[in-house]
């Protein structure tokens, strides 16, 4: 039983930080667009520029989101996963 959750608790674990590598990616990419909207947007002083720079800030700050909550859950799962090799030693010694 330990074991087969240990299985689950890797499998997810990788899927997690496979999931995390991606949203690196997604969040540095949207974080540079919306800093150099936020530039046009300073440049221009145009309402339009503005709203544009707004909204991909909205799109890097849920981004940022969801990479923490990515982060959390691999926190979490590795504390789950120690904690299960911490029973399974104790049954084994």
């Amino acid at each position: 039983m330990i074991e087969r959750r240990l299985r689950e608790a890797g499998d997810r674990l990788r899927r997690l930080r496979s999931e995390l590598s991606i949203v690196d990616e997604q969040l540095l990419h949207l974080a540079d667009e919306a800093e150099d909207m936020g530039l046009r947007a300073l440049v221009s002083e145009t309402p339009g520029a503005d709203s544009e720079y707004r909204e991909a800030r909205r799109h890097a700050d849920a981004m940022r989101a969801h990479r923490e909550q990515v982060a959390a859950s691999i926190a979490e799962l590795e504390a789950r996963q120690d904690a299960l090799l911490d029973r399974l030693a104790r049954l084994s010694g």
